[in-house]
């Protein structure tokens, strides 16, 4: 008998709704990739905006962004 309980718990934990995280969007990806560059020289601190845009601009495109290192997909074109 305690082994059905068991099972059943199991089966329970198994099927129940997981809290899922907020969708990642190309807008919050642009915050994030935005964030530094506020640290830098005016000069060098516009090169890294228009990355940044650039980046946000072929997320938007395709739903995938690439931050030079790795590039990552199915993200909300936000």
């Amino acid at each position: 008998m305690s082994r059905i309980v068991i099972a059943l718990a199991a089966v329970a934990l198994i099927c129940a709704p997981s809290a899922r995280a907020a969708p990642m969007t190309c807008s919050s990806e642009q915050k994030a990739c935005l964030a530094p560059c506020l640290k830098f020289p005016p000069a060098v601190a516009k090169d890294c905006t228009d990355a940044c845009r650039a980046r946000f601009d072929f997320c938007r495109r395709s739903g995938c962004w690439d931050n030079g290192t790795s590039r990552y997909c199915s993200l909300l074109r936000q």
